[in-house]
């Protein structure tokens, strides 16, 4: 299980929900004051950590959605090529490939290191 449960209120800026089985930052939540036979609802504004496409729904503040647990660790770069970069766990030490864009190739070398994240069986090397 790559996941935890947690209400809607207990939620804060910064952190991560899961929006249609994508793991997502939130961006903002606004909450509205409950009616006079409902109940309050809050409006969740997130970013997909790995498609950074933008997700908006909308809970009860008592409703339990699920958070991914999010892996933030440290890699070794041991190659490029034109399209991925072999990578390193540095406490596992095992390897594994990851597609690189131009912005990311520019940044990177071999022998340096850096973070990347994993979540719920996906990797991506996090903003440089």
């Amino acid at each position: 299980m790559a996941w935890t449960q947690a209400e809607v209120r207990e939620l804060k800026e910064g952190r991560y929900m899961l929006i249609d089985e994508e793991p997502c930052r939130i961006i903002s939540i606004q909450t509205s004051k409950p009616g006079k036979h409902g109940e309050a609802k809050a409006r969740i504004d997130a970013v997909g950590v790995f498609d950074n496409s933008k997700r908006s729904v909308v809970f009860p503040v008592k409703h339990k959605v699920q958070v991914p647990l999010i892996g933030k660790r440290q890699a070794q770069v041991l190659s490029m090529s034109e399209t991925e970069v072999q990578l390193m766990d540095l406490e596992k030490y095992d390897t594994f490939s990851l597609p690189l864009d131009d912005e990311l190739r520019a940044q990177l070398k071999p022998g340096t290191d850096v973070q990347y994240i994993d979540a719920m069986g996906k990797r991506r090397i996090a903003k440089l």
